[in-house]
């Protein structure tokens, strides 16, 4: 189990009013739809694991917010804006209802990496985990440990050298941590269901 929920980099949030997005009902559609397969939910110990965002301008997205994991469904309140992601500083500036996720600078270091990334979606499976790390796939280093700047270091290292516009990741150093992009919502979210299919059958 992961420690998802607990904020590791420097917050800089100001409070304010739900961003507006065409995008959203079909991005808290996707993200529904991976509650509903235990891939986004809390642990038993009531920390919440796994989270979507869609970049919304330049290196800019709208991210699930924090500790919103027991939730099957999500308002525009519970969503919010990140300004930016200073990986070096381990600093993130964002606005909204509510505080991004904890997870928000893995998204920004994909952001980064990948201009023509323009969804992200992290999830939690043990099954696709293992799965993915029996089957040598792209991963960050078990040492890069979850919430740090190494780790986001390491996952922009490894989607830039890609160079794939959509992909997948294993955070081999953030149990059961698995992210994958694309062009589109609709894409990153086939690919975390392909990666639930196919570990799973």
């Amino acid at each position: 189990m992961g420690d998802e929920g607990y904020v590791k980099y420097t917050a800089e949030h100001t409070r304010g009013a739900a961003i507006a997005h065409p995008l959203w009902p079909v991005l808290n559609n996707a993200r529904t739809q991976l509650y509903d397969l235990g891939l986004i939910g809390v642990y038993p110990n009531g920390i919440g694991f796994g989270n979507l965002s869609i970049r919304t301008a330049g290196d800019e997205f709208l991210i699930s917010g924090t500790a919103t994991g027991a939730k099957r469904e999500l308002s525009p309140d519970e969503y919010c804006l990140v300004r930016s992601c200073d990986i070096e500083g381990n600093r993130v500036v964002s606005r909204g209802p509510i505080q991004a996720s904890s997870e928000s600078m893995s998204h920004g270091a994909i952001y980064r990496a990948c201009p023509k990334a323009a969804a992200v979606i992290h999830i939690h499976s043990k099954a696709v985990f293992g799965g993915m790390l029996g089957d040598d796939l792209l991963s960050t280093p078990k040492d890069a440990a979850y919430g740090t700047p190494e780790m986001a270091h390491a996952i922009s290292n490894a989607v830039g050298q890609s160079g794939n516009s959509h992909g997948q990741i294993v955070l081999a150093g953030h149990d059961e941590g698995v992210i994958t992009w694309g062009v589109s919502i609709d894409e990153a979210l086939a690919l975390a269901l392909k990666l639930y299919n196919k570990y799973n059958s």
